[in-house]
């Protein structure tokens, strides 16, 4: 894995983890999965896939302001990583955090953005726990099965591999720009920011893809990441009318924003990026429009571990995403040292 300790976020796992003695049932290694992979004694058709995710800088931060999106991202960053590795929900079991002076309003608003989620992916919530705590923290533990055989991870494209992802990208980091910064709310309302994981297409993708792994970091760093841990680079060939959603492609032009903005942010969305090999597209594809998906085609993986772009002009441009990355270590909560840094970092790769 070429490069993992350059990443501030992946040499801070490691300090984690190392204290920690292996599982002899996991089949997954640290960083090379979206959920942990187990294997269940007696069970030869299925691995149980396990997830935990948080949702509390982006409330703290005062991205999050509506409840309801609190309890919906909650679900759904969870689901999102066991979509990566193909799973078939089980449930999720959920901790609830919050201010004691909070309303049973604001606790009710959560619950329903949650019980939403679970029935827009038809899951359930098994059970959890309530604290009272100085700041709002939701915390999501989801459960699924994957059938043996067919589990997919982070790890396993190869050269000439093509390189999709599931729907547009952009979303989350337009909404945060517009809640950390001073453009009008009404270019993106966090009322239409509903991500949603993508577990039937996380199925179908099981049983044709190399890799697989969700954009809840945001599409670069999902990128960049899939490149330090397979060795290997891809080139980017689709235009950013293709990649950001519709809504985020206007924004960007209506508010002058550089569009490679929406998709360099570390608050994604959750979409899937995965590679299929040449000789399984057509096979992929039929599959695909079967189940009304209609994934969008980025690039190719090349053996070179670099990220390229194809901009407009037929200029290939390479760019090293792990300053970036970094920035919000060493920037901490100085937006407008990140703002100013995220341009150079642009301008310094060609991208404006």
């Amino acid at each position: 894995m070429k490069g993992m300790e350059k990443i501030l976020e992946n040499a801070m796992i490691n300090s984690w983890t190392k204290h920690f003695k292996r599982s002899p049932y996991q089949i997954n290694k640290s960083h090379k999965a979206d959920a942990e992979l187990i294997e269940i004694e007696g069970n030869k058709s299925h691995l149980l896939a396990v997830t935990i995710d948080s949702v509390a800088e982006e409330i703290t931060e005062g991205i999050y302001r509506d409840p309801f999106t609190m309890g919906w991202v909650t679900v759904m960053s969870n689901f999102s990583d066991l979509a990566a590795v193909g799973a078939e929900p089980l449930g999720i079991v959920i901790a609830v955090s919050v201010e004691a002076e909070r309303d049973e309003k604001f606790h009710g608003e959560i619950a329903k953005g949650m019980s939403a989620a679970c029935q827009k992916l038809g899951v359930f919530v098994l059970g959890g726990d309530t604290n009272t705590t100085p700041t709002t923290s939701l915390t999501g533990c989801a459960f699924g099965f994957v059938p043996r055989g067919e589990n997919i991870t982070r790890v396993g494209c190869r050269a000439g591999d093509v390189v999709f992802m599931s729907g547009g990208a952009g979303a989350g980091n337009a909404m945060g720009l517009v809640r950390l910064t001073k453009l009008p709310e009404e270019l993106f309302s966090e009322k239409y920011y509903r991500p949603i994981a993508r577990i039937k297409e996380g199925q179908l993708v099981r049983r044709f893809a190399t890799c697989c792994m969700d954009t809840s970091d945001g599409l670069l760093i999902t990128l960049d990441q899939l490149l330090r841990i397979n060795n290997l680079g891809f080139v980017v060939e689709a235009g950013w009318n293709k990649i950001l959603t519709p809504e985020v492609f206007e924004l960007c032009n209506r508010a002058k924003i550089p569009h490679w903005f929406m998709a360099a942010g570390i608050h994604g969305e959750f979409e899937l990026v995965f590679t299929i090999p040449p000789e399984g597209i057509n096979s992929f594809l039929q599959a695909a429009k079967e189940i009304g998906f209609q994934p969008i085609q980025l690039g190719v993986v090349q053996r070179k571990p670099a990220i390229e772009f194809v901009l407009s002009s037929k200029k290939r441009v390479k760019i090293d995403m792990a300053p970036l990355r970094n920035l919000w270590f060493t920037a901490g909560s100085d937006l407008s040292r990140s703002i100013q840094e995220h341009h150079a970092w642009g301008k310094k790769w060609g991208l404006e």
